[in-house]
């Protein structure tokens, strides 16, 4: 359906094509098919088998959680560290959801946000936020199939690619993961400045406690995300705060 102004012309009506949803998520599933072939191969090294691999991607659709989790996993670490960890890196979709909660058509009932709130990433939250007026179900579910459908089927092709590759290709191919990260990060950070040294400072405490002794024998795997993101959000906000005026705009 097409958006139509009101007679004030200022808020157009809900936009709730299933069809318009799917166009709109289409180029969000092509982008997360060929992230995930990376997170299927990281899996596959390390000596999980497909099916675990795969029922992650379909339960959870976070790249950096997935990741992070992995690392937990891989690294032995415990079930306190992977809660913590998943917290504090998923906490974001907490606010976008509820941002985004402001923009649902009251057609959207309670048991349809739960799903709603499944399905919360990035790229789907800013497509979704970014149409005016608001949005409907139909039009959520549409911009949500693509993107999970092709994160579940990349990361299914990485793991099996993974099983099936010399082990020369397969350590190859897993420097695919950083270099996705290091593509997110280098674009912002060019134009936004506080985005560059937030990756710097990770960097460097996350080295620190990698490479001193006696950091490295007492912090987990785990735990040095947590604190590496929890400082380094720490700092940042005190030195490079957001005022309400930036946000806004």
């Amino acid at each position: 359906m097409e958006l139509q102004q009101t007679p004030e012309g200022r808020r157009p009506s809900v936009e709730n094509s299933f069809r318009h949803g799917f166009s709109d998520g289409i180029p969000i599933g092509l982008g997360y098919f060929s992230v995930s072939i990376a997170f299927g191969i990281l899996c596959a090294v390390n000596g999980m088998d497909v099916r675990t691999t795969v029922l992650i991607s379909m339960t959870n659709l976070t790249s950096a959680g997935q990741l992070a989790g992995a690392g937990v996993i891989f690294g032995g670490g415990t079930l306190l560290e992977m809660a913590l960890t998943q917290l504090i890196i998923n906490l974001r979709y907490a606010l976008m959801s509820i941002s985004l909660s402001q923009k649902l058509h009251k057609s959207v009932h309670l048991s349809d946000r739960f799903w709603v709130s499944f399905f919360m990433t990035d790229e789907i939250f800013a497509v979704s936020a970014s149409k005016p007026g608001e949005v409907g179900k139909r039009y959520f579910m549409g911009v949500a199939v693509a993107p999970y459908l092709g994160w579940a089927l990349g990361t299914l092709t990485g793991a099996v690619a993974g099983a099936l590759l010399p082990q020369s290709v397969q350590s190859a191919m897993g420097v695919a993961l950083y270099g996705m990260f290091i593509a997110i990060v280098v674009p912002v950070a060019k134009t936004h400045r506080p985005v560059f040294w937030a990756a710097l400072l990770a960097a460097a405490l996350s080295c620190l406690i990698r490479f001193v002794p006696l950091l490295h024998a007492h912090i987990s795997s785990g735990f040095s995300i947590i604190l590496c993101t929890v400082c380094t959000a720490l700092v940042l906000a005190w030195l490079a705060p957001v005022h309400e005026m930036e946000a806004a705009s």
